[in-house]
């Protein structure tokens, strides 16, 4: 998965969807990223970003930037990466399980993170950590 995503961020596009629901796994575990509806392709910049006004964004799997401000960028598909990552350890929960969107996005803001998985290693959990930085560029 995240081979696939290095691969279209250096083609240039966002993807702005990236959830484990959209994930092909074939019989011998090779996954494939697909549903391409949402992506949009970035300017040269490496810094771009792609700035929306109108759609319903799937909350749970979004980057806080990206929903407040609607700016979708390399950075926020990193934050998806992470959440994915939590899916598949946590063999398909719902990402923040019951809690309404409007709890997740304040929760988030608050500083809030998924806690790892039953059975995650550490250093699992700390690489979703990283991808859900507050900083985006770090």
């Amino acid at each position: 998965i995240g081979a696939g995503m290095r691969y279209l961020s250096d083609l240039g596009y966002v993807h702005r969807d990236l959830a484990a629901r959209n994930i092909l796994v074939n019989s011998n575990l090779v996954c494939k990223v697909s549903d391409f509806g949402l992506s949009r392709i970035l300017e040269d910049d490496p810094d771009a970003a792609y700035t929306t006004t109108g759609g319903k964004i799937p909350i749970r799997w979004t980057a806080p930037e990206a929903i407040t401000y609607r700016k979708f960028s390399s950075a926020s598909d990193v934050w998806s990466y992470g959440i994915v990552m939590w899916e598949v350890l946590a063999f398909g929960e719902r990402p923040y399980w019951n809690m309404t969107n409007r709890d997740v996005i304040s929760s988030v803001e608050e500083g809030y993170r998924l806690p790892a998985p039953m059975g995650c290693p550490t250093a699992l959990h700390q690489l979703m950590l990283d991808c859900w930085q507050k900083d985006r560029n770090e």
